[in-house]
């Protein structure tokens, strides 16, 4: 199960009862009825039983870790049966956040899977371009570019299929009979741009204020710091009739923007001025102006 949409115990336990031909009602019932029913389910089959838990900090960040607790202790009720749990995450300190009671009963093994390399990466594209193509129409050579650009930034399946999906979209969209390297790059700026565009209309109105005032002093010609970008921002706060956050939120609001690549913030030391930070965007000011005009930030 993915247990960021099936994220309380609940429907942790209505999940496995499901498998199990459990009938267990959406709600009514206590958590302690759901899990003596299914424990019981388990018990009668006389069976083990794996429990995957896919994205599992997710549902500990939200719910906490009593599930985990419950179902790491069930092999001591059971009689006839065993269950075992597999747990999977991105955060590799993962397990240091659990409770020590749940860590003890646990005893579990790690297994860490490094990212992709490009040969693995080709080799999946490979396969999935047969599904997807007409015979001939992505070379040896579009395959092993998605797979290198892919492996240098973060060796994700996801963003080199993303790549040839969309280097073969653009190819389509031209007419064109056979995917190129052109496209790849062209389907590379088009998913950045997406991706940036999305990540900007989901931050908060204080952030995008941050946003307009560094786009802003950047028109005019100069090199932004954390001091003048206040006060373009407090400005522009106001113009719009908010009450401007205070000078430590805003430098954390350009952390945070930093941290997800949207700028960058480099700490230079003054000397007797003390230090302070200078910003750069990092994506392109035209798609941050679309999206602040587009939420109505910009006229």
């Amino acid at each position: 199960m993915n247990t960021r949409v099936e994220n309380t115990s609940y429907r942790v336990l209505s999940r496995i009862g499901e498998q199990l031909d459990v009938k267990i009602p959406f709600t009514g019932l206590s958590t302690a009825e759901v899990y003596r029913r299914v424990m019981g389910a388990i018990e009668s089959r006389s069976s083990i039983v794996v429990v995957v838990m896919d994205e599992i900090d997710h549902m500990v960040r939200r719910e906490g870790d009593e599930i985990l607790y419950r179902l790491t202790r069930a092999n001591e009720e059971l009689g006839s049966s065993r269950i075992g749990i597999v747990g999977i995450t991105n955060d590799i300190k993962f397990v240091e956040t659990l409770d020590p009671r749940v860590r003890s009963s646990l005893g579990e093994e790690e297994i860490v899977f490094p990212p992709y390399n490009a040969e693995q990466l080709r080799n999946i594209l490979k396969q999935r371009a047969v599904l997807a193509f007409r015979e001939g129409a992505v070379g040896e050579e579009v395959i092993a570019l998605c797979a290198a650009l892919a492996a240098r930034e973060h060796g994700d399946a996801r963003r080199a299929l993303d790549l040839l999906r969309v280097a073969g979209e653009i190819a389509d969209r031209e007419g064109s009979e056979k995917v190129t390297e052109d496209h790849v790059y062209r389907a590379r700026n088009e998913i950045e741009r997406d991706r940036a565009s999305e990540m900007i209309s989901t931050l908060p109105v204080h952030g995008k204020l941050i946003l307009y005032a560094l786009l802003r002093i950047v028109g005019e010609g100069r090199e932004p710091t954390t001091g003048e970008l206040y006060l373009a921002y407090r400005e522009i706060a106001r113009k719009h009739g908010l009450e401007p956050v205070t000078q430590r939120r805003a430098s954390d609001i350009v952390s945070e923007l930093d941290m997800v690549g949207i700028i960058s913030a480099l700490t230079i030391n003054r000397g007797r001025y003390g230090k302070t930070r200078i910003i750069k965007l990092q994506v392109s000011p035209e798609v941050v102006l679309e999206v602040l005009r587009r939420d109505g930030i910009v006229d």
